[in-house]
């Protein structure tokens, strides 16, 4: 039998291409990864939004009783008795306390409410990048197939530059250059 050479261009376009293959199950992998967390962080961000939403709705019912209690203490203008007006003001004093305990857990709220809404943001934007990123993955190795298929090493050399793109969006969705 006779040993033919190695096509040393095969080899390098063999090689390069498994390369580019796993850069892009990896790349593949955080393109899931962070596109899951913007999905759960716009779930639990959607969750604080009610969650402030029924806080509010609270605040407004006792904001609505102590306006009332407030309007029928106006309305007997000192004709109560003693014990009557002791009863009003602790429940004014009460429904005061509770106005405020709720401002005050509002804005806790708004605020994990709005620090999701970053982390989606920012997960968001990652994904996309990653995404970015296997575009030009898949790209380069469609170039380098089709190198070794018509034996063009330009089409390859444009493979292996279309990994640029690549390098670029992955570290771009790792380090959010802009």
């Amino acid at each position: 039998m006779a040993e033919t050479k190695p096509d040393r261009f095969m080899t390098w376009i063999a090689l390069t291409t498994a390369i580019m293959a796993v850069f892009a199950a990896v790349t593949t992998l955080y393109v899931g990864k962070y596109s899951s967390r913007a999905v759960l962080h716009q779930g639990e961000e959607t969750d604080m939004w009610a969650y402030y939403q029924a806080k509010s709705i609270k605040q407004h019912a006792f904001e609505m009783q102590k306006e009332k209690v407030e309007q029928e203490l106006l309305a007997q203008a000192g004709r109560l008795p003693k014990e009557a007006r002791e009863k009003a003001d602790t429940m004014l004093a009460r429904y005061g306390k509770n106005v405020e305990r709720y401002e005050v857990e509002k804005n806790e709220i708004k605020e994990k409410a709005e620090a999701l809404a970053k982390e989606k943001k920012e997960a968001t934007a990652r994904a996309g990048n990653f995404g970015y990123a296997l575009i030009f993955l898949q790209i380069a190795i469609m170039l380098s197939s089709l190198a070794a298929l018509t034996k063009k090493k330009e089409l390859w050399y444009l493979g292996l530059a279309t990994t640029s793109g690549w390098l670029f969006y992955f570290l771009d969705a790792i380090l959010l250059f802009y």
